[in-house]
């Protein structure tokens, strides 16, 4: 009956195939959701960048609007015919062709 426990005991897997899954795990975690979302970030970043004063643009909140005012932090958005807005860069969500 020993005999069963020794041999239980040897068929023990080793440290690297316990963390295999887990390492996997990871990986897979950094491909198809880590890296993308740096790569969108790195574009969006690009394309505030890029505004310019006439681009029209979509703010996050859902808005159409023409960029008047470029500053260092904000943007100052006509969103109707004598409507201007003061908006942060970041709630500019995309810019319109």
């Amino acid at each position: 009956m020993i005999d069963f426990a020794y041999a239980a005991d040897a068929a023990q897997p080793s440290m690297l195939m316990q963390f295999a899954p887990l390492v996997l795990i990871l990986v897979v975690f950094y491909f198809l959701i880590m890296r993308p979302q740096q790569k969108k970030f790195k574009a969006h970043q690009a394309m505030l960048a890029e505004l310019k004063r006439g681009d029209k643009v979509i703010l996050a909140s859902g808005f159409k609007g023409t960029v008047n005012k470029v500053g260092e932090q904000f943007f100052t958005v006509e969103i109707a015919r004598g409507v201007e807005v003061e908006v942060e860069r970041n709630a500019i969500a995309s810019k319109v062709e």
